[in-house]
């Protein structure tokens, strides 16, 4: 009554699952209609007393979940799970068991049992999503609406009645009747009776009449309003010469009255007979007055008032209007920015600000665990700290960390040098930002070991980057070539099992493959050449060298002569071995020069004199 906030409850997982649609379970298990009726036993499980008041409210989610809360406790009763796997559109209590019925976008609808939180029966509701539901007033039917409309046996979980329903999916399905207009024939509990339905986007609610054949599927009358309905509520026509009242609230914000006698079929779409609106006064400051939107409108039980919700949505004012249908027009003027400012007085005197005790730690942002004491706020003293004066200068960095007591030295790496993960964080930042110095200084190295930590360091997501970039490189200087041979090598050894899985492996690799079948196509002409020009530059080296040694003086500087013959004959092959041994050792140091010769021409002829001998293998 007097439009404060009375409750509110804000799910855990408010911000993933969106709640989505809600509904009230029926006051202490019984229909709401039926008051005069005999009471049903209660059950041992229920409270022993008799609630008139509303406690539980069913709350639909974006996820599938559906939330049962208690606004007398306060606290979530029970959560009910496993239905749906999709957005929750519509929640519906059953009038007199613990029963609830949902649908969702999974175009599924689903009977739950709210007792044990299991489903009960789950079948498929459309091939659409099911967006809006409604139980009969007996509690034996149950319509569900997509785009189309259904009646299900809710024993059988059979279709009872097809109706067209609209173009756009409904939003709202109701009962306008209790009881069949003529009371000749016996009253089966569904037949005979109107509902009404609503679509988004349609500014046209339909009136369908359930038949005791299925031939007509077409609505028999309908109601325009001026812009698509966003809440109806109605007065249910339980005696047959009482007139079903209804109130619509549409997104612009107007509420429109309609009052019917529902008695068959009406060609032409009945326009309202009363519309209401609210406006601003408009008289201090600003002229002009300003439509306030109507948000939602309900009949009370007398059936003569309404109550009327309007305002913003986060602070409503809800105010009971007496019904005067004798004008076609009612335009309320209402001094919204008023009773707002009365409300907003008393909300800031809520806020509460935080205490710091001395003592308490609070974590620094940056280093992760690091945790350094508050100061107290003294304001003044703050002010004068923080404004530097324009003489003074600024402290570095390291003064910085050292209040912030952080050591400094664990920051820098020990001895400069790159460790092997910031290598590998160096290649992918390089890879990602397409930066050629940080690539020549990772792709560079020379060492085995490192590249292979490196490859087997980098995350998964650069092992593609990575290959392009090789390659890319492989087409420049055959020296670089060799280089990148080796990461390619790690990458193929390290990484085989995820390259392994890509779909588009081949024209990711397509450049890799032509690249080197090119190189090999060569390889065996070069090979033969490389034989050839071997033999070649190997003989016309030795050539030379014979060439250069000049002719040695073979004749004897002494010669000893003996009388004997005998010892004459032995002295002369003494001499002979002599000479023969002083040219033998002449001749081996001969060969072992044109030896080394050889080996420095053939080393020019390849390009290797440059490279260390570990390269001379991969090159060749």
């Amino acid at each position: 009554a007097g439009s404060r906030l009375q409750h509110e409850y804000v799910p855990s997982a408010h911000l993933s699952a969106a709640c989505t649609c809600l509904a009230w379970a029926p006051p202490g298990g019984r229909p709401p209609p039926d008051k005069d009726g005999p009471q049903r036993k209660k059950r041992k499980s229920e409270a022993a007393e008799v609630d008139k008041q509303l406690d539980i409210l069913a709350i639909g989610t974006a996820v599938g979940s559906i939330l049962l809360y208690s606004t007398v406790k306060g606290e979530l009763q029970s959560k009910l799970v496993g239905g749906h796997d999709n957005r929750v559109n519509c929640v519906r209590w059953h009038q007199d068991n613990c029963c609830l019925y949902s649908c969702s976008e999974d175009k599924h609808i689903v009977e739950w049992n709210t007792q044990t939180c299991k489903v009960k029966c789950k079948w498929k509701g459309d091939n659409s999503s099911v967006s809006s539901l409604c139980i009969s007033p007996d509690g034996k039917m149950l319509l569900s609406a997509g785009r189309t409309i259904k009646l299900w046996d809710l024993e059988t979980k059979e279709v009872y009645r097809h109706f067209t329903g609209h173009a756009t999916s409904v939003s709202s399905l109701m009962f306008t009747t209790v009881k069949p207009m003529n009371e000749n024939k016996p009253f089966d509990g569904i037949t005979g009776l109107y509902f009404l339905s609503g679509a988004i986007h349609d500014r046209l609610l339909s009136v369908w009449y359930i038949r005791s054949d299925r031939k007509e599927k077409n609505a028999v009358m309908s109601f325009t309003v001026t812009d698509e309905p966003t809440f109806i509520d109605l007065t249910v026509s339980e005696v047959k010469e009482e007139p079903v009242k209804l109130a619509v609230v549409c997104r612009d914000g107007q509420l429109h009255l309609f009052e019917h006698i529902l008695n068959g079929y009406c060609k032409k779409p009945l326009t309202s007979n009363c519309t209401i609106q609210i406006a601003t006064p408009g008289n201090d400051g600003d002229s002009t007055p300003k439509p306030v939107p109507i948000l939602a409108a309900a009949f009370c039980t007398d059936k003569q008032s309404l109550l009327l919700v309007y305002g913003n949505t986060l602070q409503p004012i809800i105010e009971r209007v007496s019904l005067n249908t004798s004008e076609s027009h009612i335009c309320l003027i209402r001094d919204v920015q008023k009773a707002l400012a009365l409300k907003t007085d008393v909300a800031v005197t809520k806020v509460k600000t935080p205490v710091v005790n001395s003592d308490t730690k609070v974590l620094v942002p940056g280093i992760p665990g690091h945790s350094g004491a508050v100061k107290t706020l003294s304001l003044g003293k703050e002010k004068k700290k923080s404004k530097r004066k324009p003489g003074e200068p600024e402290d570095s960095i390291e003064e910085r960390l050292g209040a912030l007591d952080i050591d400094v030295s664990k920051v820098k790496t020990p001895g400069g040098l790159p460790q092997t993960d910031s290598f590998a964080v160096l290649l992918v930042q390089g890879l990602e930002s397409n930066d050629a110095d940080i690539l020549n200084k990772v792709l560079t190295t020379r060492k085995e070991t490192l590249i292979k930590n490196t490859v087997a360091r980098m995350p998964i997501h650069a092992v593609i980057p990575l290959l392009h970039e090789l390659t890319k490189r492989l087409q420049g200087n055959p020296y670089s070539a060799s280089q990148m041979v080796r990461w390619l090598k790690f990458v193929f050894t390290l990484h085989a099992s995820y390259l392994s899985t890509l779909p588009d492996l081949i024209p990711q690799l397509g450049m890799l493959y032509q690249l080197m079948e090119s190189r090999v196509k060569t390889l065996q002409k070069l090979s033969r050449l490389h034989g050839r020009l071997f033999l070649l530059v190997t003989q016309v080296a030795a050539s030379e060298t014979v060439q250069d040694v000049t002719e040695i003086n073979q004749t004897a500087k002494l010669v000893y002569e003996d009388e004997s013959s005998e010892e004459e004959g032995s002295d002369d092959e003494m001499i002979a071995d002599k000479d023969s041994d002083e040219n033998w050792e002449e001749d081996e140091e001969k060969e072992e020069q044109s030896d080394e010769q050889d080996m420095t021409v053939e080393k020019e002829v390849n390009g290797d004199s440059d490279l260390e001998p570990e390269n001379e293998s991969e090159e060749e």
